[in-house]
């Protein structure tokens, strides 16, 4: 009886009901008994909740804290809190959560990175990585790294990131490595050196020096194996975006030749976001109020962009876009800058129809604060 999942019930039975417990019970489900705790941590359970689809994506969101007083006109400036949380949104069901402050009551970082890797051999993401950040009460840059296990619904502190301290980098993961490129030192000079965090061992590893000095640049994962830096700026052209990108080949551990005219000169990458599927290497951003496609983010240069969807009007003004699947995104967005956020879900693209719509959702008070990172996990 007790080798059994579910006493009384056949093993394939006591497994399907396993197979769907919420990703917020995980940690409960683990703690039951050793079996649960076994089956719950085997790569191959998690393999079965993904082809059974009942794996979820999840937005986790670096999101300002609420006021004291979350109503009233003191609400609309809760963008310009200078404490950040980390809290989780699922955009499917609408439904918001925080997750548990890091480890010895320190504040989350202001901007820093978050990124998604996946766990030991199960090919699923879930587990969340802070890198880097200002500390919230010096404002100084920091090496932290912090990783959160969706499974035992607990912190680490990682190793730390190699010097020298570094600010507004490109950061992404693909499988169990994050990488981190470029940004600017403490003296505001922009960097082309790199490393890459091995989420498994909690060690980091040398990577080449890309090309060119980016700072401000966005960091992508595209078809699942690299690591793609795209716009950003040399020290000598401060806040001058360039519209390049470079690439970074995870299994040849290698650069490839800069790409030229990914995007537009002077354009912000911010929004710049890249399909989840693996092979994908389609990359999307938010242009002149439209969503867009480059269907080939890794082509030489010279690859045209064509229109996806138009961005409602009261969204326009994007905080953080993410692809989630199935051909459906996510925009965190307001009518302007500093204005209410909401989130618009836009839908995947069904046979025949004439056009795809976004449903918007209200966020509730609590977390409609404003968002400096994002990322998506599949848990």
């Amino acid at each position: 009886m007790e080798d059994e999942l579910i006493p009384g019930l056949p093993e394939e039975v006591a497994r399907e009901c396993l197979l769907r417990v919420g990703f917020d019970q995980l940690p409960t489900a683990r703690a039951t008994s050793r079996r649960w705790k076994a089956e719950v941590e085997s790569p191959f359970y998690h393999r079965l909740r993904r082809a059974h689809g009942l794996a979820r994506p999840l937005l986790a969101l670096a999101q300002a804290q609420p006021p004291l007083t979350a109503s009233g006109p003191a609400h609309k400036y809760a963008g310009l809190s200078t404490s950040y949380r980390l809290v989780l949104h699922d955009p499917l069901a609408d439904e918001w959560a925080p997750l548990p402050p890091l480890p010895g009551g320190a504040g989350l970082p202001l901007f820093c990175q978050l990124a998604a890797v996946a766990a030991c051999g199960g090919g699923e993401r879930r587990m969340l990585v802070v890198v880097g950040g200002w500390d919230p009460d010096t404002w100084a840059p920091t090496d932290a790294v912090h990783v959160y296990d969706f499974v035992s619904g607990a912190w680490r502190r990682g190793a730390s990131v190699p010097g020298p301290r570094r600010s507004f980098f490109a950061c992404a993961a693909a499988g169990r490595w994050v990488f981190v490129a470029g940004g600017h030192d403490e003296e505001k000079n922009a960097l082309r050196s790199c490393a890459a965090y091995d989420a498994e061992a909690d060690k980091w590893a040398p990577m080449p020096d890309m090309a060119a000095e980016r700072d401000e640049a966005r960091g992508l994962c595209v078809g699942g194996n690299k690591f793609v830096v795209v716009g950003g700026y040399p020290t000598a052209a401060q806040g001058r975006f360039v519209g390049s990108a470079e690439v970074f080949d995870t299994a040849a551990w290698a650069w490839g030749p800069v790409l030229e005219r990914v995007i537009d000169d002077g354009a912000c990458p911010r929004t710049c976001c890249a399909a989840p599927e693996d092979g994908a290497a389609a990359m999307y951003m938010v242009r002149d109020g439209e969503l867009a496609a480059r269907d080939d983010a890794v082509a030489r240069d010279g690859e045209a962009w064509r229109a996806v969807a138009r961005m409602p009007e009261e969204g326009r003004a994007v905080t953080a876009l993410a692809a989630i699947g199935d051909g459906r995104f996510v925009a965190v967005g307001a009518g302007s800058h500093g204005g209410e956020q909401a989130v618009y879900v836009l839908d995947g693209a069904a046979a025949g129809a004439a056009a795809r719509s976004w449903t918007r959702a209200a966020a509730p008070a609590e977390f409609a604060g404003n968002v400096q990172a994002a990322c998506c996990i599949q848990v």
